[in-house]
């Protein structure tokens, strides 16, 4: 039996009988010419990109892969005149390199070049959620000029306070957290056009020419696909030798676009407390320019949050710590490693270093640890957002402080309103969190 060669003509025309549709009814209801439908499924013609993706559309039918076995077919047409094997393997080899980090085969149709703050994939993401918090917000509260956002994490509430008020302060431990701020947000000059040639330059590097480094060796078939692991570690090693020649935001912006495009090919469900343990696909690594949004009445630290309560001061303090057991400095380890780039000693299976910055909002000491922060905010109001994992199957999920304390320490300071909507929790385990709410209270503290 002769297999038929995937090609999109083949294709479409298999999507099309088995929906028992005839070649004139497609045409007449997509617009597209029945003569050109016809060239295009018997391989005489292919498809443009907006004829795919309508057709896609009209059949119900993946539009990335119809695109990829599009892309393939003008490849193929391009290489299939040279008879000499070798050449065309080569050239294909080339075309690796080029097709993802520098040309386009549908120019009109680029790939966006930034990358939005909103973007990654981090645990207790607020990014669906900043809008019900800031409206909140905004119809609870009265004179409102500066904002507090003292565990930041992603930094989509500060960055939607940034809007409104006129001074916003982040805070976050983590190093990574912490040079990701300084990179969208610090109001200073840089060179875009400086950047976007080193980025040209690392996406154009060829991986099997990298020799093994710090990076590669740890985390190479693990974390991470091993050609790809090379070159991230080569690409960190070449910032840290350029840092005397860029401005703090320069060299921000290269690591947080680092940070941001490594997360898109991780070896992970979104974390780096484990990798998943099957043969890793190997895919190309295209690293990409984040979009700034500089704000020039930003503050930036990377403090313990109780402590930076006692020096700060503003007209409302958003407030969104570690709930359960896992510690943020462990489950992106890697980050951090990455931007400290002091090459620590690796234990366990998950490959960590020795624990630092870990939070008592993980822990027993969770509940006192809260009350001492919000009584020595100095702040009119208080925004806390919480979450019902309480009730949590898994030990590692459920909450140190449960709903009812939260009430009550906030009670003790203020007059507190609670809202709650619900929502679909980020989870990486096991739990199934049924009917999981977000919960908001709104706290104008006593005078």
């Amino acid at each position: 039996m002769i297999e038929t060669v995937v090609t999109i003509g083949n294709v479409l025309k298999e999507i099309r009988e088995n929906k028992n549709l005839m070649l004139q009814d497609v045409a007449k209801r997509t617009d597209i010419n029945f003569t050109l439908l016809s060239r295009i499924e018997t391989g005489k013609r292919l498809p443009t990109k907006e004829q795919v993706e309508k057709l896609a559309l009209f059949y119900n039918y993946n539009k990335n892969e119809l695109l990829k076995i599009l892309i393939s077919d003008k490849i193929f047409d391009e290489v299939k005149e040279y008879t000499e094997t070798d050449i065309s393997i080569e050239a294909l080899q080339l075309a690796e390199e080029k097709i993802k980090y520098q040309t386009s085969l549908f120019p009109e149709y680029e790939v966006e070049d930034n990358i939005h703050l909103e973007s990654r994939r981090y645990i207790g993401n607020k990014a669906k959620l900043t809008n019900w918090i800031m409206q909140i917000i905004n119809d609870e509260t009265k004179g409102i000029n500066n904002f507090i956002d003292i565990f930041s994490g992603t930094a989509s509430v500060a960055k939607k306070a940034m809007v409104k008020y006129e001074k916003v302060i982040i805070n976050d431990i983590l190093y990574s957290n912490h040079i990701i701020y300084k990179a969208f947000f610090k109001p200073e000059k840089w060179d875009k056009n400086k950047l976007l040639e080193l980025l040209n330059y690392y996406n154009s590097l060829n991986a099997n020419k990298l020799q093994d480094n710090y990076f590669s060796i740890n985390f190479g078939n693990k974390f991470f696909e091993y050609n790809i692991s090379k070159k991230i570690g080569f690409i960190r090693e070449h910032i840290e030798s350029l840092k005397r020649e860029l401005n703090e935001k320069e060299y921000s912006i290269l690591l947080a676009s680092l940070i941001y495009s490594m997360d898109r090919v991780a070896n992970t469900v979104g974390h780096f407390d484990a990798y998943i343990k099957k043969p890793i696909r190997k895919t190309n690594f295209h690293i990409k320019l984040i979009k700034t949004e500089d704000f020039e009445g930003v503050e930036i630290y990377r403090e313990d949050a109780n402590k930076l309560a006692r020096k700060i001061n503003a007209d409302i303090a958003y407030i969104d710590p570690p709930y359960n057991s896992r510690q943020y400095s462990r489950f992106y380890h890697i980050y951090e490693t990455l931007v400290k780039w002091d090459k620590p000693k690796l234990y366990g299976v998950a490959l960590k270093p020795e624990p630092e910055n870990m939070s008592k909002y993980c822990t027993v000491k969770a509940k006192e640890t809260f009350r001492n922060l919000v009584q020595n905010l100095n702040v009119k109001y208080l925004a806390v957002s919480y979450n019902n994992t309480y009730k949590s199957k898994s030990k590692s999920s459920e909450n140190k402080i449960k709903l009812e304390e939260i009430i009550q320490i906030l009670n003790e300071i203020g007059e507190t309103k609670i809202f709650e909507q619900s929502h679909r929790f980020f989870n990486t385990g096991k739990t199934d969190f049924k009917n999981h709410k977000e919960f908001l209270f709104l706290t104008k503290k006593y005078e």
